[in-house]
């Protein structure tokens, strides 16, 4: 039986990714390399409580609470991806654990691990082809995520 294929095997990564220099024009490339949890290119599902776990928030509300949530971080709220299709998701990229023990209002779905229960959340690369997903606020640095206390804070801005 021959299981020699010249087919590339897209599931494995490559042995040397390509990594992207970083763009001076653009103030939020990362300083000293990519996170090893963003892809190289395309898109990937990592696994939820490995390296981060996430908050849902769907549609234009979704939107709406990064960029509040970027006003009050002065512009770095941590990684933020964004779907432009479906449910048009925003995904908020938050540490492991951060959400649990705290009630979430309706419309938010937290992406997280535990017994009986495996999440997944997509992740684009900085460049290239990743439609349907982007980055709305990408990652400033290796272990810069958003912070859960205040994504809940935001979600519920103090009426004027």
């Amino acid at each position: 039986m021959n299981t020699q294929s010249d087919e590339a095997n897209l599931d494995e990564p490559p042995l040397d990714p390509e990594i992207p220099e970083p763009d001076p024009e653009i103030p939020d490339e990362i300083p000293d390399g990519i996170p090893d949890w963003i892809p190289a290119r395309g898109i990937q599902l990592r696994k939820a409580g490995v390296q981060f776990d996430a908050v849902r928030v769907d549609g234009d509300e979704g939107r709406a609470l990064a960029d509040r949530l970027a006003r009050m971080t002065g512009g770095i709220p941590g990684p933020v991806v964004e779907e432009a299709n479906g449910r048009r998701a925003v995904y908020f990229l938050v540490p492991v654990g951060s959400t649990s023990y705290r009630s979430w209002p309706d419309g938010v779905t937290r992406l997280t691990a535990g017994p009986n229960r495996v999440s997944y959340i997509p992740v684009p690369a900085l460049n290239g082809l990743t439609w349907p997903l982007t980055w709305r606020y990408r990652p400033t640095s290796r272990d810069h995520l958003v912070h859960a206390l205040l994504l809940r804070g935001a979600l519920h801005p103090e009426e004027p």
